[in-house]
């Protein structure tokens, strides 16, 4: 266990897209399409140098292909920030792909990710948090240090269960899947995994994603972003106690509809949010956990103080 406690916040960076997949919408576009890279990269960077904190940043090696995107990844890299594996391609389905294929996805975006940034990722995060045993071993064999993907959150899984169902009823079809409900028994603080993985042993180390203690509460930058300033303080100070905080963002938390996003404001209630009203309610939670004395720390320097 580390000496002091420590926070750690981390950005997936799933471009637009992903979004249209997930809601099963023509795949979008034009100026918006790149709005992660584009908009929300910049304004990661001025928020975290301006409240003096690290970035673990989950990328997406395909996105690598589009030069610009490299380059603002690359410059956030040498700025001190972290490049983590998010798969090559972000298939929401990568459980289900046999294991040439999962290997396929991890490796070739280790070389691709690190031939864009100069750094190597040594962390992990599975498309849509979904994760299994099998998984778990390609990333084993892969040179993988950390894994971070579990996310034992009741009323998440829940409300994406209910989200799939109503994007099928209106005759869509969504790309995400849903974990196996087994994940909703996994350590909500870091541990190492047994087999199956969401049981504790001696295998990887995984950081699972931020829920609360007791109501598993999800803690992510969704849920902080819709709740505002004041509920977002107060599922902060359910933390105060806890030696690690996992806080887990993704770039559309920075962005809003005026981003080139209005197309997916009506399937996305989170685009609907001001950017500055979102930045009020991530700030809210950064002031309560600093004045409860964490250290923010990048996922890979958390790991080394939980290996």
């Amino acid at each position: 266990m580390p000496s002091s406690r420590l926070c750690s916040i981390s950005v997936d960076l799933d471009e637009i897209p992903n979004y249209s997949a997930i809601h099963g919408l023509p795949e979008m576009s034009g100026p918006g399409a790149n709005a992660v890279y584009e908009v929300g990269l910049g304004r990661l960077s001025d928020w975290s140098s301006a409240r003096q904190f690290p970035l673990t940043l989950f990328a997406i090696g395909a996105d690598m292909a589009r030069r610009e995107s490299a380059q603002r990844l690359r410059r956030m890299i040498e700025r001190g920030h972290e490049i983590a594996n998010h798969s090559l391609d972000h298939l929401y389905d990568l459980t289900k792909k046999s294991p040439e294929e999962q290997a396929r996805q991890v490796q070739v975006a280790i070389t691709v990710l690190e031939g864009a940034t100069g750094s190597r990722p040594y962390g992990f995060r599975a498309p849509g948090y979904a994760v299994t045993d099998g998984l778990y071993e390609v990333l084993r064999e892969s040179g993988v240090s950390y894994d971070s993907s579990v996310f034992p959150c009741p009323s998440y899984y829940g409300a994406k269960a209910v989200a799939m169902g109503w994007i099928v009823a209106r005759g869509r079809s969504s790309k995400s899947i849903l974990d196996q409900p087994n994940v909703l028994r996994a350590p909500r603080r870091p541990y190492r995994i047994g087999r199956p993985y969401w049981r504790r042993g001696a295998g990887m180390l995984e950081l699972p994603i931020g829920v609360t203690p007791t109501l598993r509460l999800p803690f992510i930058g969704t849920a902080i972003t819709m709740a505002g300033p004041d509920r977002a303080r107060w599922l902060a100070k359910r933390f105060v106690r806890e030696p690690f905080v996992n806080l887990e963002l993704h770039g559309i938390d920075v962005l809003d509809a005026s981003d080139g996003l209005s197309l997916l404001a009506p399937h996305q209630p989170d685009v609907r949010i001001p950017f500055a009203n979102k930045l009020d309610a991530l700030d809210a939670v950064v002031d309560v956990l600093t004045r409860a004395g964490f250290s923010f720390v990048r996922l890979d320097e958390a790991a080394r103080n939980f290996a």
